[in-house]
């Protein structure tokens, strides 16, 4: 129990601030699509910013931030507070070295990069352009990653997750006109925001590291032990996550292809953001809450509690995913319409956006609980096994977009067959992954899991109807004004919330139960000292 309500309690704080984030985040992509809608100048961006992003989840968050902290938190049990800043310390300056030397190189080889990840169908010089502006961003985000990584482990949630506050918030900024009339055009200054929000990212989270010891004395170091563990558990991380970002840049390629309509990259970029709106609310939450719990289960080779912990999370997260997924397949064009449809973004890129959401929608629930079961793997040290099937998924992706694109499926899924192919290739990768860790560490009440599958399945197939019938006989498409186009599309959700609610609580979904008895039990909270000490 403890340990459901050390859960909830840090994936609440994190969810809060990242709903703050996403809000902003909302506004931000608003302010893209407002100047750019879906152009060839919205492609040349997205593309720009796509690039050293994939280099950010490398060798940041992706990668690095999970192989640090199982090996942080041993640190933090056995040995002093001297040995574990001196590990940190040295990592620090280590990895701000090998980022340096990647962003340089970025920088210099951004037209052949740009062109190896692209196809015909967009302005590749003002990518070009765009991605120089950009890249630096990637040194800056991976210092960031490390400082996060450092203050979950002592369980400061709050902070880190706020961090892409400062990103959005600087974006939002350069997107205004007398910044960007000043720098020459919109694209341009909002390439400048991303850098600038960037170096804000680490700023911020400076002052609680040096508060918990962190002193920044100068050390590079790639022989120190403990380094060394975190390089060999990234390595195999860095070919799962790069599996996983070159998926997304094969989706790049292939939404830049000569047949898909321009503007195709744009919408994807937009029906994802919408998608990581409902993540980040608190799917990802979870994931960020647990991974540093299953790490200290796994180092005190307490396994039933970690599996108890992760069939626990799986079941949270597809309480709120099942029921996100249908609505936004449902109220696709209602969502898209009232949120982006301004500006340059006018109907036919709603159109566009639409139908990427409906496709990238199908794959949410299961996008969401392999981000609950990689961390799992994680936390036991194995990082292998997930690259294997990752690498089988790419293979899976690529088959899967050439078929939508080259055959007569493509006046089907038209645009929205990358999202399609991606969607189903991450149903793969928790079905195979699941069933491997359940394998490998033993029964995790699969069965109570199926059956709340089956109850929330239920209750949301139920809600879904609800929506489709609200959708119809209000006659959203009928309104042109956007005031009564937002009162009647927040009606909708609000009253698809409660209708699903009041469902799960008449099927006795124990999920609402459960939640509700936690987080109003009063239970002894985590520390924040050292874990052991």
């Amino acid at each position: 129990m403890t340990d459901k309500k050390h859960i909830l309690k840090s994936a609440s704080i994190i969810s809060l601030v990242t709903i703050a984030s996403r809000v902003l985040g909302y506004v931000r992509d608003q302010r893209i699509t407002l100047l750019l809608g879906t152009s060839f100048a919205a492609d040349a961006y997205v593309l720009a910013y796509r690039i050293p992003n994939l280099f950010r989840r490398l060798v940041a968050e992706g990668s690095m931030t999970a192989s640090f902290i199982p090996v942080f938190t041993s640190y933090m049990r056995e040995k002093s507070k001297e040995e574990v800043w001196d590990f940190a310390n040295r990592l620090f300056w280590t990895l701000s070295l090998v980022v340096a030397v990647i962003t340089i190189l970025g920088m210099v080889f951004s037209p052949a990069v740009v062109q190896l990840f692209s196809g015909e169908n967009v302005a590749r010089a003002e990518a070009v352009d765009l991605n120089r502006i950009i890249f630096p961003y990637l040194f800056f985000i991976a210092l960031a990653a490390l400082a996060m990584g450092i203050l979950n482990c002592f369980h400061v949630f709050g902070l880190p997750a706020a961090t892409p506050v400062l990103l959005n918030v600087s974006t939002i900024a350069f997107s205004v006109g007398i910044v960007w009339h000043y720098v020459g055009n919109p694209a341009k200054s909002l390439a400048i925001g991303v850098l600038v929000g960037g170096v804000l990212q680490f700023l911020i989270q400076v002052p609680s590291l040096v508060r918990r010891g962190m002193k920044f004395s100068f050390g590079i170091s790639f022989s120190h032990p403990a380094i060394r563990d975190v390089a060999r558990l990234m390595l195999p991380r860095l070919f799962g996550i790069g599996i996983g970002q070159i998926n997304l840049l094969i989706d790049t390629r292939f939404a830049t292809a000569a047949r898909m309509p321009s503007g195709s990259l744009a919408a994807l970029y937009v029906a994802d953001r919408v998608m990581e709106l409902v993540l980040g609310g608190y799917a990802i939450a979870v994931a960020t809450a647990i991974l540093p719990l299953m790490s200290h289960q796994a180092a005190a080779k307490d396994y039933n509690s970690l599996k108890k912990t992760l069939s626990f999370s799986v079941r949270i997260v597809a309480f709120i995913t099942i029921p996100a997924a249908l609505g936004l397949m449902i109220l696709r064009e209602p969502i898209i319409r009232v949120l982006f449809q301004h500006g340059q973004f006018v109907a036919e890129s709603t159109r566009l956006t639409a139908r990427a959401l409906l496709y990238y929608a199908v794959g949410l629930p299961a996008l969401a609980t392999v981000k609950l079961v990689v961390p799992a793997f994680y936390s036991t040290r194995d990082t292998k096994t997930p690259v294997i099937i990752a690498s089988i998924s790419l293979l899976i992706n690529i088959i899967l977009n050439i078929v939508f694109l080259e055959t007569f499926l493509y006046k089907r899924v038209q645009n929205g067959g990358p999202a399609l192919a991606t969607a189903l290739a991450t149903f793969f990768d928790f079905f195979a992954l699941f069933i491997i860790f359940r394998i490998r560490y033993g029964p995790m009440g699969t069965m109570g899991i199926l059956r709340s599958f089956a109850k929330i399945s239920i209750c949301a197939s139920l809600m879904g109807v609800a929506c489709w019938f609200g959708n119809y006989y209000t006659g959203f498409a009928l309104h042109s004004r956007f005031l009564v186009q937002f009162l009647v599309f927040a009606g909708l959700i609000l009253g698809a919330t409660a209708l699903y609610l009041a469902l799960a609580w008449l099927f006795r979904c124990h999920e609402i139960e459960e939640v509700y008895g936690i987080a109003t039990r009063r239970t002894a909270g985590a520390g924040d000292g050292y874990m052991g000490s």
